[in-house]
């Protein structure tokens, strides 16, 4: 009776209290029925706010962009520095998820493509204009492709970053974990020790090398000319020569045919005269063939030598030239698209046509990858610091298929690349393994620039794909014409689909095209 009063007397307070109240606490009765993941479902996460990490931050070594939260935080080697909310791509513009690198820095950027709109502190990631910089943040997704940051947060990162930084765009959040694996670059103490003085030796034998070959070429071109002129005065004495035999003989003929004292007399004179002409363009004509032997073979020993400095001076130039790039962090990047593997530098050479840097491009190698048909994921491992065994790696997991462990597992890097690239391996080095080919706007002035291909990339559909560029090609890096010969890229057209597929094709340095003079950069 008691339960059944308290209860009335509860539902008569119920009514009292009115409508609105009645629907309120229904929805918290309905709520307390729910399970604790549909509760935490319903429940609007806490929007990003800025942050900065409670210590002195080192140097940014990467920035990772949540779409789906967005937000971007910047890490250094020893964990997270700052962070603060974005606004991406919105609906039809959105940005592309995967992976790039800074190309280039702007302070006061202006975009050619809008209206002439600001894009303070711009830090540009592919060539076609996706980049981060500052703007106005409404609290969800409403760029149209790039990453805008807190405008006071861009300027302070915008200061600190360098050309090459790592930026990982992921469609969910992601951090990077601590990893070790024999899969990842272990460097050599001694070799990265000796780098800078071998760095200094090499360069000067390659100077030297230049000159010497510069002196040998001056030589054989000196012998060149001597025995062209030697060669002429031969051929006058060999002329000279016939016409005095044939003198000779002419007047023995006549003398044995004369009829007469008088006309064998005449015959005999001529003989006379002749005979020693014809000796002596003998003698003179077997001393020039003596003296243009002696020089014809010293022309040949100066064009050998010649020769012979040219392929020195080619092989320090190429040696002086990996040894500078192996005091760069290195860029690995192993695709199960096209089962290779890519290999990439910051040669900090300004691009020929006016736009970023020069990225050396000399190595890619097929690669095996154990189960090729399965899925492998997008995986991002850095080298954060030294540590007592080498490197202190990380990993970042931004797409579906093994975890970073067994990404690394299925893997096996040519031993070739690794004794080229390991023993010098350092800090902000990297390691990318991914389901993709690189993409299209993958060029000679680009880090590897990946796209996710099952994400939406309205971002760069809304935008003119990159004009045609020139690939480097890095097989002479350091020598007399800046290191770099340029070939034509140009990505083919693309099929449309709902969503483009960034990521192809990725078209390599070496097409076996005409060199051609580069083009001229997009601007926006």
């Amino acid at each position: 009776m008691a339960s059944r009063l308290t209860t009335a007397q509860s539902t008569v307070a119920m009514w009292c209290w009115g409508r609105p109240t009645i629907v309120t606490l229904a929805a918290m009765a309905l709520l307390a029925t729910l399970p604790a993941p549909a509760v935490a479902q319903r429940a609007r996460p806490a929007p990003p706010v800025e942050a900065t990490a409670p210590r002195e931050a080192g140097e940014p070594i990467m920035a990772i962009v949540s779409i789906k939260t967005q937000h971007v935080t910047f890490y250094d080697a020893d964990g997270w520095i700052a962070r603060a909310p974005v606004s991406t791509g919105t609906t039809g513009r959105e940005t592309p998820a995967g992976i790039f690198a800074i190309l280039e820095k702007n302070r006061d950027h202006r975009s050619s493509l809008y209206d002439d709109a600001e894009m303070p502190h711009m830090q540009r990631i592919t060539w076609n204009g996706i980049a981060m910089h500052g703007g106005p943040l409404p609290g969800y997704a409403a760029s149209h492709g790039c990453i805008r940051m807190p405008f006071g947060f861009a300027e302070k990162q915008f200061d600190r970053t360098r050309i090459g930084m790592r930026v990982i765009i992921s469609p969910n959040d992601a951090a990077p974990v601590e990893i070790s694996h024999p899969a990842l670059l272990m460097p050599k103490a001694e070799a990265v020790a000796t780098a800078p003085s071998r760095v200094e030796t090499l360069a000067r034998e390659a100077a030297e090398a230049v000159k010497t070959a510069d002196e040998a070429k001056k030589a054989a071109a000196t012998a060149a000319r001597e025995s062209a002129s030697l060669a002429a005065s031969l051929r006058k004495l060999e002329g000279l020569k016939r016409s005095a035999d044939a003198e000779l003989a002419s007047a023995d003929k006549a003398s044995a045919a004369a009829k007469t004292d008088q006309a064998r007399t005449q015959a005999e004179d001529r003989k006379q005269k002749a005979a020693p002409r014809a000796v002596q363009a003998a003698t003179e004509l077997d001393t020039a063939k003596a003296d243009t032997k002696s020089k014809l073979d010293a022309a040949a020993a100066a064009k050998d030598a010649a020769k012979a400095s040219e392929k020195r001076k080619a092989e320090l130039t190429k040696a002086a030239g990996e040894a500078k790039l192996a005091l760069e962090p290195v860029s690995i990047y192993i695709s199960r698209a096209t089962q290779k593997l890519y290999v990439r530098r910051n040669t900090h050479k300004p691009a020929p046509d006016g736009g970023g840097e020069v990225f050396d491009t000399s190595i890619e190698v097929p690669i095996a990858i154990r189960d090729p048909g399965r899925r492998i994921g997008t995986h991002v491992f850095t080298a954060m610091a030294r540590n007592d065994s080498g490197l202190r790696w990380s990993a970042v997991t931004i797409d579906n298929g093994d975890d970073a462990r067994g990404a690394l597992d299925r893997i096996t890097i040519p031993q070739d690349v690794l004794d080229r690239i390991a023993p010098t391996a350092l800090p902000r080095s990297s390691i990318v393994i991914s389901d993709e080919p690189l993409s299209r706007e993958t060029n000679y002035r680009t880090e590897f620039v990946v796209v996710l291909s099952d994400q939406p990339q309205g971002g760069f559909i809304t935008r003119r794909p990159s004009p045609a560029v020139d690939m480097a090609d890095s097989s002479t890096w350091g020598g007399e014409s800046s290191g770099f010969f340029f070939q034509p890229w140009s990505p083919q057209p693309q099929t449309g689909t709902t969503r483009q597929r960034g990521g192809q094709p990725y078209y390599p340095a070496q097409q076996g095209n005409p060199m051609q003079q580069g083009y001229p950069m997009q601007r926006w």
